[in-house]
């Protein structure tokens, strides 16, 4: 065990245990997206790993610090740790022993030592929130402020340590990875539960992960509870953080160490879940302080940023389940009061689903009643919520049957969570409807209907759909003008003619109003059983009428819901700006998780097609959850499949999409651009055979354009031009407007190349230029940098003779990430096969340098070259060695024995 002197004449022993990193749990499971963020984060001065108990921070630099290629050093803070302990531990895990601390110089003397070194330290701070004395953090930045760029800082805290971050991030310097990112994807949680031997219905998966919020340490109390269980996926499905193990975990690590008002105000925010200033206020009174929620959510880290809504933020599902059961412990009265006043607040801002759960929850018949009057095409389920708390209890008997339309409402709040029960008090409303006189009658029966669509849809029957549809627009009659429902608002008990539940005078709404909003209604219905057929173009076309209808007619849920399926139809089609511009509108409204999910998507379809793999990852994670079909889950695999650095294990989820859609004849063109993707992965790997027996077991009378661009790339990496050009189909022909854009610029690509290659000039010229016009258009990058071999020489040669897209060509083809984390994939045939082009002398320095952890511009100074001279070594260098990172040049270096 080392010693150091304390400073007082004595020696106090160091730990050698907090100089190594501690020991991962058993068993880990390895998540390279955050390895790769660590990794990018070191080229940089300061990485930050900033969240709450429980999100697996020293768990993930453990991890990093073993995969590294250079051994990290390592300081695990404990409570107590003053200035001159801290700078004791470091001295020692620095190698800088006889730099005692109780001198004033020491900090000097330790930057110097530092300063010196030959290559840069990395240095890892376990628990630096841990650390509360002022001078031990300004001595930490002064240390970093004076090692002349030899010092690699990685801080991992649960709060924002009292360091200068804000001027490191406008510098750019800060590396920073919070809960959103530490959270597990569904993937990862499939991979958890593996690791574990625990074995769920793949369905299971992404209602663990919604259930959990990603939240490591929950996941792993699931893990273990599951399998010590009988029946795994009971276990799995039914996870809460009422679980013994659960809310101890959460009240020992998270609230235990908030002050009481801050655990008072989550515990009645917990009554709705999602909240803002405004909503708090109106919980809780003036009292609740503006900012505050911003304050809980950076503090506690279960509090989370709610879509693109500013000041929005949603609890932790599973602290919500601990907050609520404490909830419910309160007198009876305060707990209706308190859902009284959610109901209001959502009734005043036009979000009429939540204002009827909280007035049912408050036993306000009325309110309830009026609620359903007024919002019922707001209120239509056409996709079931996460589990949540349980529904309220149900309205007395007697009042049920004075008043049919309250048995409707309860239908409708539980079908919005698939509660069976919905359709008991479905048949309660139709019977109640006998005796009530007929106009009143004749619209009870339209409101049946319409609820009738959303149980068809919640059963997943796209038939059942669209006759429950039918019945609908046959009750309702023609509408009298293409929209006319008037704008929906908060409830005025006054006009409504509730209270006397059964006189049909004051009726809120016009019969005309009723029939149109029949017709979005069923319209809508219509189009998401499209959508779950597979025809994602038709259905696309349909949600986009919709949006329109819905925007004029005022009714903001069925507009949101219409939006986001059209921003992921757009997407996929290729319309990139549509479809982020519809994603992000939806993003900043009210949305259901399922329309979160698809917003969310269509934004990874969109970073994917424009290059920018760290935010399509980041996407789809935020996508995650239940509630896709099979037609929307086959777009997130194709997005992960494309994502992945294994091809083969791409190629397997590609396959597993595809055939998932096998029954769905209107997904032909979908599965077409799967079965795509999957040839493209064989052959790239160089298996083009392969590749070819795929696409001929998909022969039909007409090809697709999928299949048929897909099978001229086969032939193009096979090598044979003839065959390739015989297979592209004409991709400038005027029906060819109608292909998804990717489709038109791969064919495009292969245009030209193959022009190239007959010593056709003009037409390569004519060719790339059009391509680039028609990616310019909507920022398409992928299928112009990660295109087959070759096109990156016909993009430089039309650079140098001339084109109107100079600045785009000239940044596809330009490096500006030094490290390679954006470069483009490429597969190779193994580690066997030669270089196609050996590298230079001075490429072979820069190479030996890129095995340490030198940036850029550390290895010009080095070399006395020019930073820009090293980019374009260290770009060369990937493209000869068939690399996208530093890591995968230096291991491909070493297999070929280059260093």
């Amino acid at each position: 065990m080392p010693e150091q002197s304390s400073g007082v004449g004595s020696t106090v022993p160091l730990l050698a245990s907090r100089l190594v990193a501690p020991p991962s749990p058993e068993p880990v499971v390895l998540r390279p997206r955050l390895l790769r963020r660590l990794d990018s984060g070191t080229d940089g001065p300061v990485t930050l790993v900033r969240a709450p108990a429980g999100w697996g921070k020293s768990t993930l630099l453990a991890a990093w610090a073993r995969a590294a290629a250079s051994t990290p050093t390592w300081l695990s803070v404990e409570t107590g740790d003053t200035a001159t302990r801290l700078w004791s531990y470091l001295a020692a895990a620095l190698g800088a022993t006889d730099l005692p601390a109780d001198r004033p110089d020491h900090l000097e003397r330790l930057a110097a030592a530092v300063a010196g070194r030959d290559r840069p330290v990395v240095l890892v701070l376990d628990d630096l929130h841990r650390v509360t004395e002022p001078a031990a953090l300004a001595g930490l930045e002064f240390l970093l402020r004076h090692a002349a760029q030899r010092l690699r800082l990685l801080v991992a805290a649960r709060v924002d340590p009292a360091l200068p971050l804000h001027r490191w991030r406008l510098r750019g310097e800060l590396t920073e990875i919070d809960a959103d990112e530490l959270a597990f994807t569904t993937d990862e949680v499939a991979d958890l539960l593996t690791t574990h031997g625990v074995a769920v219905p793949p369905a299971s998966v992404p209602t663990l992960r919604e259930r959990t919020g990603g939240w490591p340490a929950g996941l792993c109390l699931a893990a273990l509870a599951a399998r010590a269980a009988a029946d795994p996926a009971a276990v799995v499905t039914g996870f809460s953080g009422e679980q013994p193990d659960v809310a101890g975990y959460l009240r020992d690590e998270v609230l235990a160490g908030m002050p009481g008002d801050d655990v008072d105000l989550l515990r009645r925010l917990a009554v709705t879940g999602t909240v803002c200033d405004d909503l708090v206020a109106a919980l809780t009174g003036p009292a609740g302080g503006e900012g505050r929620l911003a304050d809980l959510a950076r503090s506690t880290g279960f509090l989370h940023p709610e879509g693109l809504r500013p000041g929005w933020y949603r609890c932790q599902p599973l602290l919500a389940d601990l907050l609520r059961a404490d909830l419910a412990k309160l007198p009876d009265g305060q707990l209706r009061e308190l859902h009284s006043r959610a109901a209001s607040w959502y009734a005043e801002q036009g979000q009429p689903a939540d204002a009827l759960r909280h007035a049912l929850a408050a036993g306000d018949w009325d309110h309830a009643t009026e609620l359903l009057l007024v919002g019922w095409p707001e209120l239509v389920p056409y996709d079931p919520e996460p589990a949540g708390p349980p529904p309220p209890p149900a309205p007395p008997a007697d009042r049920i049957d004075r008043d049919p339309e309250l048995a409707l409402a309860v239908a409708v709040d539980r079908a919005r969570s698939a509660d069976p029960s919905a359709a008991d008090h479905l048949r309660a409303a139709v019977a109640g409807a006998r005796e009530l006189p007929a106009p009143r009658r004749d619209r009870l029966r339209w409101l049946v209907a319409a609820l009738e669509v959303a149980l068809a849809r919640l059963g997943g029957d796209p038939t059942a759909v669209r006759a429950a549809a039918a019945r609908l627009r046959t009750l309702t009659g023609p509408p009298a003008s293409p929209v006319d429902a008037p704008r929906s608002g908060p409830v005025d008990a006054s006009r409504s003619g509730a209270g006397d539940p059964r006189s049909g005078a004051g009726d809120p709404r016009s019969g005309a109003g009723d029939r149109a909003d029949g017709h979005l209604v069923a319209g809508t219905a219509d189009a998401l059983a499209d959508l779950s057929e597979g025809d994602l173009p038709g259905a696309g076309t349909a949600f986009d009428r919709l949006s329109a209808a819905a925007r004029q007619a005022g009714r903001t849920r069925t507009e949101l819901l219409c939006r986001s399926r059209a921003a992921l139809a757009a997407a996929w089609h290729g319309r990139l700006r549509e479809a982020e511009q519809g994603a992000r509108e939806t993003l900043g409204g009210p949305v259901t998780p399922a329309d979160r999910s698809h917003a969310y998507l269509a934004l990874a379809v969109v970073a994917l097609y424009q290059d920018r793999p760290g935010e399509a990852e980041a996407d789809l994670a935020r996508a995650d959850g239940p509630g896709y079909d099979p037609t929307v889950a086959a777009v997130a695999a194709f997005c992960r499949a494309q994502l992945r650095r294994d091809p083969a294990a791409a190629q397997r989820a590609l396959a597993g999409a595809r055939h998932r859609l096998a029954d769905r004849p209107r997904a032909r063109a979908l599965a077409d651009r799967l079965l795509a993707a999957e040839a493209d992965h064989c052959a790239a790997r160089g298996d083009p055979a392969t590749a070819r027996d795929l696409l001929e077991a998909a022969v039909r009378a007409t090809v697709s354009p999928e299949l048929a661009v897909a099978r001229a790339r086969v032939e193009v990496h096979a090598g044979d031009p003839g065959a390739a050009r015989r297979a592209l189909p004409p991709w400038d022909a005027p029906d060819a407007d109608r292909w998804p854009v990717p489709v038109r610029l791969d064919a495009g690509l292969l245009d030209a190349l193959l022009a190239r290659q007959a010593g056709d000039t003009r037409r390569v010229g004519r060719v790339v230029e059009q391509v680039l016009e028609l990616a310019a258009a909507d920022g398409h990058r992928r299928v112009l940098t990660r295109a087959v071999p070759g096109v990156r020489d016909v993009l430089a040669e039309h650079l140098d003779s001339g084109t109107a897209h100079w600045a785009f060509v000239t940044d596809l083809l330009g490096d500006g990430d030094p490290t390679g984390a954006g470069e483009p994939v490429r597969y190779g045939d193994g580690p066997g096969r030669g270089l196609d082009e050996p590298l230079t002398e001075r490429e072979l320095t820069i190479l030996r340098y890129l095995q340490s952890i030198l940036s850029n511009v550390e290895i010009a100074s080095e070399l006395s070259l020019s930073v820009n001279t090293v980019k374009t070594h260290v770009r060369n260098i990937y493209r000869k060695l068939d690399a996208t990172r530093r890591r995968e040049a230096v291991r491909r270096a070493r297999e070929l024995h280059l260093i």
